[in-house]
């Protein structure tokens, strides 16, 4: 992910939710550069912090190596917008989950008021042709995971912690050893 519409994980229940939460600061460019009256955070970029957030969920049911893709927003409301200083909190839950994809629904809170609702649509791509496509340097995944704090709060259904998958471990040691001496 070159934007991060996500700081940090606050809940993480494999296969079923997860709460996520994003800071709004006046030091975000597109903040001040999407409204010359007044800086805002664009409904557009709330939706995508929350299809962030659901996108990692499903993501994770594979060990992150299921390419999943936001592929239609059914529905989205809002009711305010959000603006420097605001904290945001996005809650997703996956409704129905499939093999080529799931449909979840969010809510984003403003500082603990509703702000809005969004309906998700997730598309897992399958096949040679997106298996020889790396969208993300594992090594680099997992240092973004780490520091949104997943694995410090992902649960599995009955409460025990979800690990690290192995592929991402390896991956990790392995720039390790390149960058060190």
């Amino acid at each position: 992910m070159r934007w991060f519409w996500i700081d940090r994980f606050e809940e993480f229940v494999v296969g079923q939710s997860a709460r996520t939460v994003k800071n709004v600061s006046l030091g975000e460019e597109h903040l001040d550069d999407y409204n010359v009256t007044w800086p805002y955070m664009p409904p557009p970029l709330m939706i995508e912090g929350l299809a962030q957030s659901g996108g990692l969920l499903l993501g994770q049911m594979s060990d992150f190596k299921a390419r999943v893709v936001l592929a239609k927003v059914g529905r989205a409301s809002f009711d305010e917008l959000a603006r420097p200083g605001d904290r945001l909190t996005y809650e997703i839950r996956l409704l129905s989950q499939q093999p080529d994809g799931a449909i979840a629904e969010g809510t984003i809170y403003r500082n603990q008021d509703t702000l809005g609702r969004v309906e998700l649509v997730f598309a897992s791509l399958h096949g040679p042709e997106f298996e020889a496509v790396e969208l993300f340097q594992p090594h680099e995944f997992l240092r973004m995971l780490r520091s949104m704090r997943l694995f410090e709060v992902a649960r599995h259904p009955d409460g025990t912690p979800v690990k690290i998958p192995a592929h991402l471990l390896a991956a990790e040691n392995a720039a390790l050893a390149v960058t060190t001496p």
